[in-house]
């Protein structure tokens, strides 16, 4: 993991509405509707705010039917430790410099390529 992709994890969970969401859902699984409801906001802030979750990997959404067959979109919260240490920043940065290495000797190859 480098230092964005890092950061991207971390935002994720850092919102005080994402950490809401994550709250709520702490209890056990729930539909859209309902955990709209218990947070206060829109279906559709909600499921933007649960797809940067999902994506980040700390919540999974499934469907199911209800008993009178309307569809139902629930979601969970996956298992998950947060633990920022220097030592993880560290190697987020290193891992940052390498990629931007191997970026910046790609766009040399380009240039090369292109003369």
């Amino acid at each position: 993991m480098n230092s964005e992709e890092l950061g991207a994890w971390l935002a994720a969970v850092a919102n005080p509405q994402r950490m809401r969401i994550l709250a709520e859902l702490s209890s056990g699984q729930q539909h859209v509707s309902e955990l709209a409801r218990r947070v206060g906001m829109s279906r559709a802030l909600l499921y933007m705010h649960l797809a940067k979750l999902e994506e980040a990997g700390f919540v999974a959404g499934h469907h199911e039917l209800s008993d009178d067959g309307k569809a139902l979109k629930l979601f969970e919260v996956v298992p998950f430790r947060v633990t920022v240490t220097p030592a993880l920043l560290a190697r987020a940065v290193a891992q940052s410099a390498r990629d931007g290495e191997v970026a910046n000797e790609g766009d040399a190859a380009d240039a090369a390529g292109a003369s």
